[in-house]
């Protein structure tokens, strides 16, 4: 199923005194990249955050925001990162060596860089506020979910619709390349009827010319190729993966093969054929990028 790179996504739920609220929220993006906005409380749910998003997300720019309420908070307490503070001590020690500076670190400077201290409430189950956390912020991927696949249906039917254009476009090439090849036979027979005046026309050479010509503006190994590329791409738009990339990489061989038709083009008709092919396939390549 098709489903869009953006979308908003939003839970709240009350644990006696505490309320949680989560909101996720996406943009386009080539891989998958998540953030999260916590309180210090909930500092260290961040991967837990991060990996329950992977587990159901594959493309977008998300960010993961949480908010906690305490009706009455509990007294807390400050823990020290311990490891981030020595290693916080040893890189500036260090560097006041190299620079030739005196070493006036003091337990008091540490406490501006504010990264160091978490602070913890007392008498806080960690585990079960984890578990309420979670809870909510799975309610809110769900409705971030359904934001992002009612997108994607929108998207899957306008790329459908593109893609029809894109078929009679490629047919309608298909029925001007013959008459491009009798065009040019007319072309050259009054071109050489004027030259020759009353001899005669050497209509075997005329049918060589003919066909050499024919061979060189055909396209229907390209409208093969390109028609055998449209199916998969339709297949894609009807599979259950993440589809975005595939379909990426489809466009850019169905425009490689209107590249060709048109440097096939030797009239104007074609040409305005292949710049309108060229146009849809743009226009398709510019919504896939919303594509997961």
């Amino acid at each position: 199923m098709i489903q869009s790179m953006t979308g908003f996504g939003r839970d709240k739920q009350v644990f006696g005194a505490r309320e949680i609220t989560v909101e996720v929220k996406a943009v386009n993006h080539r891989y998958l990249e998540v953030t999260t906005r916590l309180p210090r409380t909930l500092g260290f749910l961040e991967e837990r955050l991060k990996g329950l998003v992977q587990q159901r997300v594959h493309r977008g720019k998300v960010e993961v925001a949480v908010s906690l309420a305490e009706q009455r908070g509990p007294a807390a307490r400050v823990v020290l990162n311990r490891e981030l503070a020595a290693s916080y001590l040893a890189e500036l020690r260090a560097f006041g060596r190299e620079q030739g500076l005196a070493d006036d670190l003091s337990l008091s400077g540490l406490l501006r860089v504010g990264e160091l201290f978490t602070q913890v409430a007392e008498d806080t189950d960690e585990e079960e506020l984890a578990r309420q956390v979670l809870e909510t912020a799975s309610g809110a991927l769900d409705g971030f979910m359904q934001m992002r696949r009612r997108e994607g249906e929108r998207l899957a039917a306008d790329l459908g619709g593109k893609l029809e254009r894109v078929l009679e476009l490629v047919a309608d090439a298909e029925a001007r390349s013959p008459e491009t090849v009798a065009a040019y036979h007319d072309r050259l027979y009054r071109k050489l009827a004027e030259l020759l005046g009353d001899r005669q026309i050497d209509e075997g050479r005329l049918i060589t010319e003919a066909a050499l010509f024919a061979d060189k503006v055909a396209v229907d190994e390209e409208t093969v190729r390109l028609r055998s590329h449209a199916a998969a791409f339709a297949q894609a738009l009807d599979g259950d993966e993440p589809a975005g990339r595939r379909l990426d990489f489809l466009t850019q061989e169905m425009n490689r093969e209107a590249n060709t038709i048109g440097s096939k083009a030797q009239d104007a008709a074609m040409a305005r054929l292949v710049v309108e092919l060229k146009s849809e396939l743009e226009k398709i390549r510019e919504q896939i990028q919303n594509i997961e």
